[in-house]
């Protein structure tokens, strides 16, 4: 896909789509009902809560309970949430020459990841950094 304008969130929400409909079944009827959402940068309050000094330090986040932690018993909640953020993501891209497809689908999958109740330290071991 070429870009004569930098993607919109609407281009990189439409990437997301494609990225999870690839994604094996059974992962993706686990993940029902979790909204994947995309914003611009993540919000002060977040960034805080994170420990980050720059919006830019973060391109996605999990909003939720992971399924390792979430009983029958609990009073229902809102929504499980995938963000994906819009301007880190762009800025990891153009400094890392990465697809862009293959940049969200990570992203993505990542916080997916975090759905499941992986920590940073176990979805490193998994992709091979740790």
């Amino acid at each position: 896909m070429k870009w004569g304008a930098p993607p919109t969130a609407e281009d990189l929400a439409a990437l997301a789509e494609t990225a999870f409909a690839a994604i094996p079944a059974a992962l993706r009827e686990a993940v029902r009902g979790t909204a994947i959402l995309v914003e611009e940068i993540p919000d002060d309050e977040t960034l805080a809560a994170l420990g980050l000094e720059h919006p830019w330090e973060l391109t996605g986040l999990y909003r939720g309970t992971p399924l390792t932690e979430k009983s029958v018993l609990d009073p229902p909640g809102g929504p499980d949430v995938i963000l994906l953020y819009r301007e880190p993501i762009l800025v990891e891209w153009v400094e890392s020459g990465e697809d862009l497809f293959r940049l969200v689908r990570n992203v993505l999958i990542h916080e997916i990841a975090h759905h499941f109740g992986y920590s940073e330290e176990g979805i490193a071991r998994l992709e091979g950094e740790g």
